[in-house]
């Protein structure tokens, strides 16, 4: 029973290891958030969203094809009007048409007021499905660095070797033992 608990871990610690390091090495490289299983990861960066999402967590935001299907209510990730580089997620609070189009009035769930500027339909890139994984936003920050990048690499590796390393050598001890008691 020991031995099949002991090798679940270490497949289960493996597995978890190799969608980190991909997470991890994949955003770096593409410079995109991670995204694993059709979902990207976001961190939350500031407090506008509390107490829905927490700063320093990480969502899951589905990517959008069209808003369609959007309504109030919803939770959406937008590239902002006045700096396109950023990406804010507030919670939709109005819809209205402008110039034949759809066009999103947004609030912060903690915010006193809705947000002064229009989010155009073509602005809006993800929609918030509800899985939100409290406090890792700082870990996943911190996995983008080099220094990251090698923590989270060589010392579970290192682990590993180790777990490796005492499961043989507890085996080779038991068989040891069986040895002399057989003689």
């Amino acid at each position: 029973m020991k031995k099949i608990i002991g090798n679940t871990l270490t497949v289960l610690l493996a597995g978890i290891l190799i969608i980190l390091g991909y997470t991890a090495v994949s955003s770096k490289i593409t410079g995109k958030a991670p995204s694993l299983f059709g979902y990207e990861m976001l961190t939350v960066l500031s407090g506008s969203m509390e107490p829905v999402l927490k700063t320093g967590s990480v969502i899951a935001v589905k990517p959008l094809e069209n808003t369609d299907a959007l309504k109030v209510k919803d939770v959406i990730t937008y590239r902002a009007v006045d700096q396109p580089d950023m990406l804010i997620t507030h919670r939709i609070k109005r819809i209205i048409s402008e110039n034949g189009k759809r066009v999103f009035i947004t609030k912060g769930d903690s915010n006193n007021i809705e947000d002064t500027i229009p989010v155009p339909e073509d602005h809006v890139l993800f929609q918030y499905k509800g899985l939100m994984i409290p406090y890792v936003g700082e870990a996943l920050a911190f996995s983008k660095t080099k220094t990251g990048i090698l923590f989270l690499l060589i010392i579970p590796g290192i682990l590993i070797f180790l777990w490796q390393f005492l499961k043989i050598w507890n085996d080779d001890h038991a068989s040891d033992k069986r040895k002399e008691q057989i003689s």
